[in-house]
């Protein structure tokens, strides 16, 4: 990955590739939206960002070097190398050959874990504008705002609120859950941070402390709120995907990269039922 700083901001030139549309739009991330233009507009701890895709790479507009350095580097992930990765999986067997090289320029986000966590309980049984419907209203409603932006509410600013005040989110039976979390989080029965170093079946279990976080919304919040590569989330489509074409993989058979394995394995199935 290069970068330079120009007129314009930050530019990105990767040659493991970088697609926005691919990386904002695959699950991950709810507080990333697509403009008319095809550029992207997000917030990530506190910071408002625009970026947008040019002939030879990527461009953060108006990103200062002090920013690329202390948030955006770290957030896209920039260090990974994309393309040893994606040839580890491809040699794991013909099939995830085919996945991995049916989309291009995914990264794996590295989104602040509790952020990541309450995204994820909002998400169950629920479908992406709703999603970021309810994840925009609880930042505003209960988010820090700076320079015209809401920044993501902790989990102690949570704990000490009622269900009855997160009524207007209009989150449904995830607001008892998201408050659980909040307590948990807020007074470290549940400690995020100590996640990016234990095995990755105690996080599991210590995730699925809180009421209502399963198996599920456990992987994801490894996977996107902790960069844990090896989690590996599981629904009812990516059942099928399994069964249907890729007979015999497992998350352990993938190894430390099973999450972006599953990310290529979920696009390729996608787009050849489409």
């Amino acid at each position: 990955m290069e970068f330079r700083s120009s007129e314009r901001g930050i530019e990105l030139f990767a040659d493991d590739g970088f697609d926005l549309k691919n990386t904002f739009d695959c699950g991950q991330c709810f507080r990333w939206d697509e403009q008319p233009d095809g550029s992207y507009t997000g917030v990530v701890r506190g910071k408002r960002l625009r970026v947008y895709s040019v002939d030879n790479g990527i461009v953060l507009e108006n990103c200062s070097e002090e920013d690329f350095d202390g948030i955006w580097l770290d957030y896209f992930d920039l260090n990974t190398d994309y393309n040893a990765i994606k040839k580890e999986i491809s040699e794991l067997c013909p099939a995830l050959k085919d996945a991995a090289e049916s989309i291009s320029g995914i990264r794996i986000l590295r989104q602040e874990p509790w952020e990541a966590l309450c995204s994820f309980i909002i998400s169950q049984n629920n479908n992406i504008p709703r999603i970021k419907g309810i994840v925009s209203r609880l930042c505003e409603g209960f988010g820090e705002k700076k320079d015209g932006c809401y920044s993501f509410p902790s989990a102690e600013t949570l704990s000490r609120l009622s269900v009855e005040e997160l009524a207007p989110l209009r989150a449904g039976f995830r607001a008892r859950y998201i408050l659980d979390a909040a307590k948990k989080v807020a007074d470290g029965e549940v400690a995020l941070d100590a996640m990016y170093e234990l095995p990755l079946e105690e996080c599991r279990k210590e995730l699925m402390k809180i009421v209502g976080v399963g198996a599920k919304v456990a992987e994801c919040t490894l996977l996107y709120g902790l960069h844990r590569l090896e989690a590996f989330p599981v629904d009812v489509w990516m059942k099928k995907a399994l069964a249907d074409s890729f007979s015999g993989v497992t998350a352990e058979g993938l190894g430390r990269y099973a999450g972006i394995a599953q990310q290529y394995i979920f696009h390729y199935t996608r787009n050849i039922s489409e």
